[in-house]
């Protein structure tokens, strides 16, 4: 399975920059936005300000099992770099 990655940098409620990328099965700009809003309200950053500035089209990539399950559950996977 391919999967699109979306690179995110977000500030957070605290001042500090927020880096991670948006696994989706689907390529869809709108659809990734979704997907980093609805994972930062999860974990309690609800007013993080992210638009297709913040997270945007890196590249397309093969993806391991464990993040294919991810993705097929929930449509998409973080994959948390800095600051998360």
């Amino acid at each position: 399975m391919q999967i699109h990655v979306y690179d995110t940098y977000v500030k957070a409620q605290d001042g500090h920059t927020m880096h991670f990328d948006v696994f989706t099965a689907v390529k869809d700009d709108q659809k990734a936005v979704e997907y980093a809003k609805q994972w930062l309200t999860s974990i309690g950053e609800n007013n993080a300000v992210v638009t297709s500035r913040e997270c945007s089209f890196c590249h397309s990539q093969s993806a391991p099992a464990n993040v294919i399950d991810e993705i097929t559950k929930n449509g998409f996977y973080i994959y948390k770099m800095e600051g998360c």
